[in-house]
């Protein structure tokens, strides 16, 4: 039965090691992807190119570009991977291996039109994330409840980017 325990807990912290938090990195990785032309998708310079490329465009949000000064230095172990089919998951998590801030960068979490017993659910953790996203500080908060309200309160401030 011990082992059972055992199994079942080295699994799960397996499957978190594996399935970190990419998601900004996997954006990118299917951003580049789709722009680039299917026969240029195993050339490891072509791949480089379309990185700079992507990363130079003025319409990509604060978590894009900050992904993109990442990459720009290890574009050739990104290309790599890239380049044998690799889907971007794993690019990601194979160059999180070379670069962990990358896995740091995350899409901040959506707010809007959540219900107070939604906003109940999460950590306090992440209701300070979101109040640090938002550039407020919730002075005297103490109690869970008071972090909700505080959110709540904020909610307007949901859109803007720093």
């Amino acid at each position: 039965m011990l082992n059972l325990k055992l199994l079942f807990i080295t699994r799960f912290l397996y499957y978190l090691m594996i399935h970190k938090n990419t998601k900004v990195c996997i954006k990118v990785m299917d951003d580049v992807r789709a722009s680039m032309v299917k026969k240029d998708v195993k050339d490891k310079s072509k791949i480089e190119e379309a990185l700079g490329k992507y990363c130079k465009r003025s319409d990509l949000g604060p978590r894009e570009k900050k992904i993109c000064y990442y990459i720009d230095p290890i574009k050739r172990d990104v290309a790599h991977p890239f380049s044998l089919g690799m889907p971007s998951e794993k690019v990601c998590n194979r160059i999180d291996k070379t670069n962990p801030e990358i896995c740091t960068v995350k899409f901040p979490v959506q707010t809007e039109k959540m219900e107070k017993q939604d906003l109940s659910k999460l950590r306090v953790k992440q209701l300070k994330s979101i109040l640090a996203d938002r550039g407020v500080e919730c002075k005297g908060c103490v109690e869970k409840d008071e972090f909700v309200k505080k959110v709540q309160e904020t909610e307007h401030m949901a859109n803007v980017e720093f």
